[in-house]
């Protein structure tokens, strides 16, 4: 009875306060603490493998969000007459695979360099420590569970996290009665992310809100030389 109750509280209403404190905590952020709202870059401290450490990580995590957002947000019927949810998840296996490797590697020497080189340790808070170290355990998480999609290539799996996944963002209700019978370390990697974005308005996270996409579509700047 306890282990229901704690189901539904974790994954059936804990979505919802981290998505309440992450709306609300990244606007009152941005609006009381502007000189806060920065990444924070220790680059200028010590550079030493810095942009392999930093490249890997952000690819990687990037790949994985997107990958994530699509992958668990896409209704089955929208491309189960073209692809077999199998193959999804195969092509899940391979790309996550490889996006969470980078993403570890990467995120592992940015926080050996932030807790082991004493003048970034020095300019540290104690959240970028957490978050980063969140960070890579949820990557390390991720990977775990591809080793345990390997034993299911069926696709089901992935159909009840999607399942979960819809049902929460889209206010279906009933949400926490998909995860009855998923494995735990699906349970584990669910509840650090939900944690991870519940902790996003306090972290240096916030500069992802500032992407600068405008520079995409953005005029060319001529610069010329003085006569």
């Amino acid at each position: 009875m306890f282990s229901e109750y704690l189901q539904h509280l974790i994954y059936g209403y804990y979505p919802y306060l981290a998505g309440t404190v992450f709306l609300f905590g990244s606007l009152v952020r941005f609006d009381h603490a502007q000189y806060t709202w920065k990444t924070g870059s220790s680059q200028m401290l010590s550079s030493k493998n810095m942009r392999l450490a930093s490249n890997l990580f952000h690819i990687g995590i990037i790949t994985i969000f997107f990958g994530h957002l699509f992958g668990m947000l896409t209704p089955h019927w929208v491309y189960a007459t073209f692809l077999h949810a199998g193959t999804k998840q195969l092509i899940a296996i391979v790309v996550g695979g490889a996006a969470g490797v980078a993403c570890l590697v990467g995120g592992a020497m940015l926080l050996y360099r932030r807790l082991f080189n004493p003048r970034v340790r020095a300019s540290s808070s104690l959240m970028d420590t957490l978050i980063l170290g969140l960070l890579v355990f949820q990557a390390s998480l991720g990977l775990v569970t591809v080793i345990f999609s390997l034993g299911h290539l069926d696709g089901e799996m992935m159909l009840t996290l999607s399942s979960w996944a819809q049902s929460i963002v889209f206010f279906s209700g009933g949400a926490a009665d998909y995860m009855a019978e998923v494995s735990w370390v699906y349970k584990l990697h669910i509840f650090v992310g939900i944690t991870i974005i519940m902790l996003f308005p306090f972290s240096r996270l916030v500069h992802v809100w500032s992407a600068p996409f405008g520079y995409i579509t953005r005029r060319y700047q001529l610069v010329r030389k003085r006569g």
